[in-house]
């Protein structure tokens, strides 16, 4: 089997910026057990396996560990390599998922992916988490992902988990999103970070699929539908976001690093 393989930065419109992914575009699916394997050779956050199915394309998003059930920069990945290598007349196009039908549209430099909405509900800290960080939160939230909210972008920029504690834990396939209104003067309107408890990539450094959670939370608490999110990584990315209420619009840039093939 050979499997041609794009390497793409997304979430960005700089070269080792934003969040790295594998699309691999295939004819016919293979087993599981060589997606997974493939996923763990590149060893990327996550890595994603495209087939066209009668006018439209079939996704499935595998981390180094497991496969996702939704995956945004993967997806906005796998839409650039599909618009600008594979059929660049399509003005939109949809892929299947296990998440359902999620719809991509081309805007200038932008992609724009159309994700379902999961807005969070209160909760309690967990135990294991609440000794594994170094500052407490405000507030606790979860939908998929524990959302814990901070007053200030410093603190989201200053926090650190004592991994040994965290990985007392397993949230797959969700994981922990850290949060604040963005500082004075940024042009962005929230900031965050997302780790993951005993994944081998501990701290992802764009997060598409949390944000189906931190917009509409952030639309209700500033009352705007547009927001602009960074997600303040060490490698960053901006993302455009859109509330629409039973669906969130999140929009953002991607640039190539490689391509190549695998024989399997």
């Amino acid at each position: 089997m050979r499997i041609d393989f794009f390497h793409v930065d997304a979430f960005t419109s700089r070269l080792f910026g934003g969040n790295p992914a594998a699309v691999c575009i295939l004819e016919d699916w293979p087993s599981e057990e060589i997606m997974l394997s493939v996923a763990k050779e590149f060893f990327l956050p996550e890595t994603a396996f495209c087939v066209r199915e009668a006018g439209t394309w079939r996704i499935r998003w595998f981390t180094p560990e497991i496969e996702m059930d939704l995956c945004g920069h993967a997806s906005l990945a796998a839409a650039f390599v599909i618009r600008n290598f594979v059929d660049s007349s399509i003005p939109s196009l949809v892929f299947l998922s296990r998440s359902g039908e999620l719809s991509v549209s081309f805007r200038d430099d932008r992609i724009v992916l159309d994700f379902p909405s999961r807005p969070p509900r209160f909760c309690e800290l967990p135990e294991t988490i609440a000794r594994a960080v170094n500052i407490q939160p405000r507030e606790v939230l979860k939908a998929r992902d524990y959302i814990l909210v901070y007053p200030s972008e410093g603190e989201v920029r200053n926090i650190r988990f004592d991994r040994n504690i965290l990985d007392e834990i397993n949230l797959d396939p969700g994981g922990i999103s850290v949060t604040a209104r963005a500082e004075e003067g940024s042009p962005a309107d929230f900031v965050s970070r997302f780790f993951t408890p005993q994944a081998s990539i501990f701290e992802d450094p764009v997060t598409g699929s949390a944000h189906s959670t931190l917009v509409p939370y952030w639309s209700g608490i500033l009352g705007k539908e547009n927001l602009l999110a960074f997600q303040v990584s060490r490698r960053g990315g901006e993302l455009f976001c859109r509330n629409q209420g039973e669906r969130v619009s999140i929009a953002g840039k991607a640039v190539l690093f490689c391509r190549g093939s695998i024989a399997i």
